[in-house]
């Protein structure tokens, strides 16, 4: 730590956090320096009224003053601090100071309170003081982990205390309205949490000594609520419309009388009655202060002291149908006290609902009201006046003077009898001088206003409000339309559209700096105004200050009586008492936030309130703070109470040239104290000439923001739609770059007020955010600039800048008087931009305080350079596009237009003939514009234009004798340009490829930033990706290829598009398709650009004449070898055998309609013999002479058995002529010699090996073999590592982004399975996992393979393919597929065993159940050494099966349709019976019927009635046969079926027992029917089929059998 502080010479801690101490109120204040505590820096401090706390730099705490809650100093007075030794463990972070307590936040965000605690305010029960700091449990009871509540900051006041924690919501304790909770019971000591600001985000708490600040952030946009039209307590509406004879009255400032008044025990009883009066006509034309309190009780003014917290008082409604509510807070002096504890309450329903929190209204408005007050009156009229303010706003001037007579009567009424300052009630004030003096000035202020009339109505108000600016909202939208237009054009503001600048926030920008978008919430005790809801009422609940929405409120400060805000503008809002003058505007107290006038320039950037006075820090002209006061004032010895006793405007306090520079300031009672830190090596004056200026720029930002922009973009017909949106593009960056700065500026004041640790200045730590905003501005700027700018906009809007000439002088600090018009506005718009350089040079500053080896120095310095490199930048790019506009002004108009761009800028052009075409016509004209992402060729009245992607230049060798040309090629195009000299040759040829090389990185406007050590580079790649449509190419025209290029032609991988839809995707070479591609045309291999290997090729869309598609083998670019060609429009498939493109050899037709043709083929016709069956089981066996055409020897079977043989010509299905003899089979025939010709498919078709050749040789090849079995095994695996590697390098630069588990899988894949010693189970379990996963990915070889077969099946078998008679076809395939894999797995792995090998089992795992029929202790096959078999099918079908079974389970379902059917029929006719019948029916033995049944756990007993209850688990397990896929799993599920069987009659037996077939076989065929399996039969056949053969004689062989055997009884069971 020590080296630290030496190597930082910034950082000489003894002169930082300095604490001065004076009286507040001096008029000539002498602070002095709190010594004798080693003086430590100090962090923060807080003072009480009379105490102060103090953080110092090491977390800990201090306490200074009157402490009397401390054992043996109850009447002391502290001077010299001293430690809080309790908090000596804790790293203390934040501390504060109520009136009498104080309270601390450790680092783990624990709260300390300790002090005064008579009303809980330290958080403790029944103890009147806490003598030492104390933790307080803070927990959420709601949450369901009682986790403690980490504390972010504390507030403290009188008699409570609010605590913000880390989720941003606020907890209280204390007592009073104050604390925003719903409970009349205080004190509260256990902390709760105010559950009205929930879920909002809040910034800043405050506490006054009865009232309570909060800052809360907006809420989004979309969030907002809707406007509730009445309000949720005293259903008035919020918005309410008196219809006069010629006028109507909008008003809007419905106040809620929701008040309360605390069950005091205090005997001094604060007097915050709240009321409510209602004035009928009558009251209000009282005019003599005199007659007041008979006037009340003619009027039943309600006047009550004390009320029921419960209770709302509702307004009567005057004779003319409105009333004007007047929320006073009405003290009697003490002659009328008495007589008010016994008023009556006549004819006033005093309603006892429960009080719910006051539903603020939510606008989002951009600019607010605020209530102008006349000169001095009491806080009762703000609620007229706001009511009077906002008619006359809405509808004119005419309407004040209706409210006239009753507006002067009431406020002299309420002037006199208005509040007085709580310090005349409370015991610390000065007693009854203060009461008679105020009375006597009150009762002149009437009379001068009797004297004055009519001129003090509210419409000076109106006018004052007006004339500073502030706008009022109308009405809501909908009411608009009720008011007539004369009144509204009557209004008297300027007729313009508002266009809204609110900045597009980013988040980004919100989550990092301080958030602007603030509203400004308060609650507590009203009655001097300090809510600033316009009213003197009490509120029990936070509510929204409305007139502060959109003020930009960045910090809070809550006094004795009255409140302050400061705004990012700089400006302070303040409201409340103003009693002695700590509002610092004019004398009056104000119920609604006004902005405080405290000295020339707002630039005040931290505020104290005391209990009645008001601090300012504001900048001075070195950018050394000065402290400003206002407020009460310290009698010396010779004062008498007059005028004097307080500073009626703000006064200059301090001058700090001797102190030093004031980060913070804090206010007391009788104290005020400031921290200060001196100067060393100009460090800190640097930070704070940092944070004045940019809080200036902010201020001047703004001013064009409001000045300028909106009223610019608010006028109508500004110019083209296209200006108008560069222009808003304009308006929304620099709004967003406005927003940023203002944030920067409020995160400097922060930064200055905390440690002032240079790497945490955000313009460091967030460099980027600043970087691309002032970027995306500029960008916008001279996009705007390049076509054609301000020159552009329309006679309004130049009319309207013409007038406010003088303003944007100002606003530009351009000095010229002469200077045009539009060259103001540029200047006022790239003013901006000059802010980069003083960052720079303010950062410059703060390093060379460091030493140049720390690492503080280097990040300052780049940081410097960053900012400097981006002002040189962006002037470059002002210049730039200045330059091109220049130029666009002289180019011919037509050509213009089109080429004419926002973000095109021109790098250079050959006008002066310093370049020309080589080979031109002596009379053409050339013309070479080089932009920025284009090289245009214009000739006379034609221009091309070649993008820069696809742009390739290059110097002409020499030895073609031409010493200055240059060559440029493009896709379709290639000429030479000749330049006069080698110079303009070598400027030509850089300034093209600068130009290539900056299109291809991508505009990108941000600088190569210095220190990144990024040299450009001169040329640009010959290689490079890129978009492109031709237009010149025969065969490529209007087609667009995106992907690499080289030299001008596509080369690599890319995706060419035609216009008819037409695609290819894949390699490409020297501007041809080549390699391995998918598209709609064709996917699949190439080989020297043709097609080669296997592939697919659809022809044609399903619209057109013959779409048809192909899968299977090429060669050399003509199908070759087994294929399926499906023919759409005819709906025939072929499969079989090609050549050069022609259906050649063996292979199988199916129709649509159910024809089935199988033969030879030659030259695309069915020749020579073949078989041919028709949907009704006609078979044709013969000689074929064309397609569908028999010619020579056959025989014909009819379905019922009859044959015809002989010869026979025509075409099948239009009458065939036949020379032969027919054939009747006797009845007598044995069955066995039928003709059984069906057994005889598959003979004429391609043998299942032949099939699908190519995809298997591909794999192979893959693998690094020439063919199937021949190769080394190792370079097998590298190859599969290869492949695996560069296919994840492809999709990770791919769209499609690889899944997690997808990349799991593949890193798996990257271990081989090693195996050493004897091969094991478990050495074949890994190989099983290894190819699951394998086949799981298409980036593996294997994966792939097995992809590609799925996908030929499919296309094979579906659709005309469901064919019935392809069924053993469809088998014979699988089969041979797991042969073939089988034999690429073993090449994988040598050490597999072959088919049918068994491998032994381990001892452990012989000792099996016991078999199920025999009663031996072996379930594993009867095989002489008991073991594993291993094959093909059991390796491989858990793979493979899965995937093909759609369509293999339908070709299964088609060919067993018929005898399905009669087995179905069967099932449902059995169903119908009850369980015991049909156990009877089928023959059980009554021994093996269940006697009970288990219903959802309760045994229930077998009744005749009973179904479906009877073996249930069994039968529940059968059903699962028809989710399994593979057979060996469908054996598995029978398996079990079994054992549930013979468990369920173990039950009901008790005894064991062995099974005979003749008692099972009952059973089991009980189950299968009320198993109720549709497709049985298909099951049964697919396990025939697939299973394999060693199991066919073991236990699952036999209960297979048994199924089997159900299938066919009950397709012939006969029911009686």
């Amino acid at each position: 730590m020590d080296s630290e502080k030496k190597s930082n010479s910034a950082d000489q801690n003894g002169e930082r956090g300095l604490a001065y101490i004076w009286q507040a109120g001096c008029a000539f204040p002498a602070p002095e320096r709190l010594l004798g505590w080693n003086a430590k820096t100090v962090l923060q401090a807080a003072l009480g009224v009379n105490h102060g706390v103090l953080l110092s730099e090491g977390g800990e705490v201090y306490t200074f003053g009157k402490l009397p809650w401390r054992v043996g100093l109850e009447d002391a007075y502290i001077s010299c601090p001293i430690l809080e030794k309790t908090l000596s463990g804790q790293h203390i972070t934040i501390v504060a100071a109520g009136s009498f307590h104080c309270g601390a936040v450790a680092e783990d965000g624990v709260v300390y309170m300790w002090g005064e605690n008579s009303s809980g305010q330290c958080a403790v029960a029944s103890q009147s003081a806490v003598p030492e700091p104390k933790p307080v449990s803070i927990s959420d009871s709601e949450a369901s982990n009682l986790l403690p509540i980490r504390i972010l900051q504390l507030a403290c006041g009188k008699e409570h205390t609010l605590a913000l924690s880390l989720n941003r919501e606020i907890w209280a304790w204390g007592s009073g309205c104050q604390l925003g909770l719903i409970t009349n019971t205080f004190p509260v000591t256990k902390p709760q949490k105010v559950e009205y600001l929930a879920g909002r985000v809040v910034l800043q708490i405050a506490c006054g000594a009865y009232h309570s600040l909060a800052l809360v952030q907006c809420l989004p946009t979309q969030d907002v609520k809707p406007i509730p039209e009445r309000c949720n307590h005293c259903s008035q509406l919020l918005i309410t419309m008196t219809d006069k004879e010629d006028h109507v009255i909008i008003s809007d400032s419905h106040c809620c009388p929701l008040g309360v008044v605390l069950a005091d025990t205090q005997s001094e009883n604060h007097l915050n009655c709240s009321s409510v009066e209602t004035l009928g006509e009558k009251s209000t034309t009282s005019s003599q202060n005199g007659d007041y309190q008979k006037t009340a009780t003619e009027d039943q003014v309600l006047m009550a002291t004390e009320y029921n917290a419960a209770n709302v008082f509702s307004n009567s409604v005057g004779q003319d149908g409105h009333c004007i509510s007047s929320p006073g807070n009405l003290l009697a002096t003490d002659k009328t006290a008495p007589k008010q504890d016994h008023m009556s309450l006549p004819n006033h329903s005093l309603s006892g609902e429960k009080q719910i929190d006051s539903q603020p209204e939510q606008h989002s408005q951009e600019e607010n009201y605020i209530a102008c007050l006349p000169s001095p009156s009491g806080p009762g009229t703000s609620a007229l006046n706001s009511l009077v303010v906002s008619c006359a706003s809405a509808v004119g001037v005419r309407v004040a003077a209706t409210y006239e007579a009753g507006a002067l009567s009431l406020k002299k009424v309420m002037n006199f009898y208005g509040t007085i300052p709580s310090d005349a009630v409370s015991p610390s004030s000065g007693g009854s001088p203060t009461l008679d003096s105020l009375k006597d000035s009150r009762e002149e202020q009437v009379k001068l206003e009797s004297m004055q009339g009519k001129k003090s109505s509210s419409l000076v108000d109106i006018r004052e409000e007006e004339s500073e600016g502030i706008s009022r909202r109308l009405s809501l939208p909908g009411l608009l339309s009720q008011v007539s237009p004369r009144l509204l054009r009557k209004v008297g503001r300027a007729r313009m559209r508002t266009v809204a600048l609110t900045p597009t926030y980013s988040g980004e920008a919100d989550a990092l700096l301080p958030s602007l978008r603030t509203e400004v919430w308060s609650w507590g005790k009203g009655k001097e105004g300090q809510l600033g809801h316009g009213d003197v009422l009490p509120r029990l609940q936070p509510m929204s200050v409305k007139s502060l929405d959109g003020k930009e409120v960045i910090q809070l400060s809550a006094g004795g009586h009255h409140s302050l805000a400061l705004t990012a503008k700089s400006q302070v809002y303040s409201w409340g008492s103003n009693t002695f003058g700590q509002l610092s505007h004019l004398s009056s107290p104000t119920t609604v936030p006004r902005l405080a006038k405290v000295c020339g320039d707002n630039n005040i950037w931290n505020i104290a309130a005391g209990p009645d006075y008001s601090l300012f820090l504001i900048d001075g002209d070195d950018f050394q703070p000065s402290l400003y006061y206002s407020g009460r004032q310290e009698k010396g010895k010779d004062y008498s109470l007059s005028e004097e006793s307080c500073f009626k405007s703000p006064t200059l306090l301090l001058d700090c040239s001797k102190l030093g520079y004031i980060s913070s300031v804090a206010a007391g009672g009788s104290n005020c104290l400031a921290l200060v830190d001196k100067n060393i090596m100009g460090y800190i004056a640097s930070l704070h000439e940092l944070a004045s200026t940019e809080r200036q720029f902010y201020s001047k930002l703004s001013s064009i923001k409001s000045q300028v922009l909106r009223p610019l973009l608010g006028l109508d017909n500004l110019g083209a739609p296209s200006t108008v949106q560069l222009l808003q593009e304009v308006a929304s960056k620099f709004s967003k770059l406005c927003y940023l700065i203002g944030q920067h500026g409020a995160s400097l004041t922060d930064f200055l007020q905390g440690l002032k640790e240079a790497k945490n200045l955000a313009i460091l730590k967030h460099s980027s955010l600043f970087l691309e905003s002032y970027t995306e501005y500029c960008t916008s700027l001279t996009n705007f600039l390049v076509m054609g700018g301000f020159a552009l906009l329309a006679k309004p809007a130049v009319d309207f800048l013409s007038k406010n000439l003088a303003l944007l002088q100002d606003l530009s600090e351009t000095n010229e008087e002469s200077c045009p018009l539009v060259e103001v506005l540029n200047a006022l718009f790239f003013l901006p931009l000059r802010r980069l350089h003083n960052y720079a040079r303010v950062l410059l500053k703060l390093a060379t305080c460091f030493e140049v080896t720390s690492p503080e120095y280097q990040s300052l310095q780049d940081s410097s350079s960053c900012y400097e490199a981006l002002a040189v930048h962006l002037s470059r790019k002002r210049k730039e596009a200045e330059y091109t506009l220049g130029f666009w002004k002289t180019f011919p108009g037509k050509m213009t237009d089109s080429l004419r761009k926002p973000e095109r800028r021109l790098i250079c052009e050959s006008s002066n003939r310093a370049l020309s075409l080589q080979h031109a016509g002596r009379f053409s004209v050339n013309w070479f514009i080089l932009f920025n992402d284009a090289l245009v060729h214009a000739q006379f009245s034609t221009h091309h234009i070649f993008s820069l992607s696809t742009l390739w230049v290059e110097p002409v060798s020499e030895e073609s004798g031409n010493m200055n040309g240059l060559r440029v090629t493009t896709p379709e195009e290639q000429f030479i340009l000749i330049s006069s000299t080698p110079q303009e040759k070598t400027k030509w040829l850089r300034a093209i490829s600068q130009a290539v090389d900056q299109a291809l990185k991508g505009t990108s406007d941000l600088p190569p930033y210095v220190g990144s050590g990024s040299i450009q580079r001169q040329e640009p790649p010959i290689s490079r990706s890129a978009k492109y449509t031709f237009y010149k190419d025969p065969r490529l025209k209007d087609a667009s290829y995106d992907g690499r290029w080289l030299s001008g032609k596509p080369h690599g991988r890319g995706v060419l598009k035609w216009a008819d839809g037409r695609m290819y995707s894949g390699m490409f070479r020297n501007g041809l398709e080549d390699g391995y591609a998918t598209g709609e045309v064709y996917e699949g291999s190439f080989q020297d650009n043709m097609r080669h290997g296997h592939g697919l090729l659809r022809s044609g869309k399903l619209t057109s004449s013959s779409p048809s598609m192909f899968i299977g083998q090429w060669v050399m670019d003509k199908k070759t070898g087994y294929g399926v060609f499906d023919d759409i429009t005819r709906g025939e498939k072929y499969m079989g055998m090609w050549q050069d493109d022609l259906c050649q050899g063996n292979s199988v037709v199916v129709t649509q309609f159910g024809l089935y043709y199988e033969g030879a083929f030659n030259n695309n016709k069915m020749m020579g013999s073949g078989v041919l069956l028709s949907e009704d089981d006609t078979v044709y066996e013969g000689e074929f002479s064309d397609n569908w055409t028999l010619n020579g020897k056959g025989t014909l079977i009819l379905p019922n058995g009859d044959t015809i043989e002989g010869s026979f010509s025509g075409e099948w299905g239009s009458g065939i002529k036949i020379t032969g003899t027919y054939f009747k089979p006797t009845l007598y025939d044995p069955e066995k010699e039928r003709p059984k010709r069906l057994r005889k498919l598959g003979n004429l078709a391609v043998p299942a090996d032949e099939k699908w050749k190519a995809v298997f040789d591909e794999c192979w090849h893959q693998l690094g073999c020439e063919q199937a079995g021949q190769g080394d095994r190792w370079k097998a695996w590298d190859n599969i590592a290869v492949a695996l590697t560069t296919n994840r390098r492809q999709h990770k630069d791919s769209p499609e982004m690889l899944s997690r588990s997808h990349t799991q899988t593949l890193e798996s894949l990257e271990f081989i399975p090693q195996h050493v010693g004897t091969f094991s189970l478990e050495k074949y379990d890994s190989i099983k996992k290894y190819i699951i996963k394998a086949c799981d990915t298409p980036l593996h070889p294997l994966g792939k393979l097995v992809e590609t077969l799925v996908a030929v099946y499919r296309m094979t078998y579906v659709g005309v393919g469901a064919n019935r008679r392809l069924l053993q076809e469809a088998v014979r395939e699988i089969k041979s597929y797991l042969k073939r894999i089988f034999q690429l797995v073993r090449f994988l792995f040598p050490d597999l065993p072959e088919e049918g090998s068994t491998i032994p089992f381990l001892l452990i795992e012989t000792k099996g159940r016991r078999s199920f029929c025999s009663g031996r202790s072996d379930s594993r096959p009867d095989s002489p050494e008991p073991g594993y078999v291993v094959t093909s099918s059991g390796l491989l079908l858990p793979v493979l099966l899965p995937r093909l079974y759609p369509p293999l389970f339908m070709l299964y379902a088609l060919d067993n349709e018929r005898e399905e059917d009669v087995y179905w029929e069967c099932v449902l006719r059995l169903n119908k019976q009850p369980d015991t019948a049909l156990l009877s029916f089928l023959g059980v033995q009554t021994k093996f019927w269940p006697t009970t049944t288990s219903v959802l756990g309760e045994n229930k007993k077998v009744l005749p009635s009973t179904k479906n209850a009877c073996f249930a688990s069994a039968v529940e397990c059968l059903q699962q046969i028809s989710t399994t896929f593979t057979p060996a799993d469908k054996l598995k599920v029978i398996q079990q079926t079994f054992e549930e069987i013979s468990q369920n009659v173990l039950e009901n037996l008790h005894e064991d027992f062995l099974w005979s077939m003749d008692d099972l076989f009952p059973v089991f065929l009980y189950v299968v029917l009320r198993a109720r399996i549709r497709n049985l039969g298909s099951e049964v056949h697919l396990i025939e089929d697939l299973m394999d053969p060693f199991l066919q004689h073991g236990e699952q062989g036999i209960m297979f059998t048994t199924l089997k055997a159900c299938y066919y009884q009950i397709q012939h069971e006969k029911l009686t």
